[in-house]
């Protein structure tokens, strides 16, 4: 199984989601190097408030990316490039509110991003992405909760971090 890219969605989905937090996203040609781009080759690059990403860019790598952005504190999004740093407990609020995005990207969805985190090679202590989000992931919940990214029905609040 691969995962699912760029190319097997509606891109206007995916902007219009992004943009909601104020993210733009911007193509980049086939073949050619991916801009802010921490892991290379095809994942997503974050420099700004854009996103880069090409047609064989994975689809959890743009979310994962932009969701670095949105919980970031406005100090360090205002330095962003490529490595967008951050503390473990950051890390797994990304790695939650990612997941709860999937859900607004039509052809992608929760489940989806569950399978891609896998494939993609995320760890988790429990061993899949969805054991970790369904049974390990109370601390990751609670900081966005506080950072009022998502509310406790599990629900964006379309705001950046503070």
């Amino acid at each position: 199984m691969t995962v699912l890219l760029c190319a097997d969605i509606h891109l206007a989905d995916l902007e219009n989601l992004l943009g909601r937090f104020g993210l733009a996203t911007k193509m980049v040609e086939n073949n050619q190097p991916i801009p802010g781009s921490w892991f290379g080759e095809s994942e997503a690059g974050i420099i700004g408030q854009n996103v880069y990403l090409r047609s064989d860019t994975p689809v959890h790598s743009v979310l994962h990316e932009s969701c670095h952005y949105i919980c970031m504190d406005d100090a360090r999004r205002s330095q962003l490039h490529t490595n967008a740093g951050g503390d473990y407990n950051e890390e797994n609020g990304v790695c939650y509110l990612q997941l709860i995005l999937a859900d607004f990207i039509p052809g992608f969805g929760r489940e989806r991003a569950f399978s891609d985190m896998d494939e993609w090679g995320y760890t988790f202590r429990l061993g899949s992405s969805r054991a970790w989000f369904e049974n390990d992931a109370e601390d990751a919940l609670a900081w966005l909760i506080r950072h009022v990214l998502i509310d406790a029905n599990q629900q964006p609040c379309w705001m950046l971090r503070k």
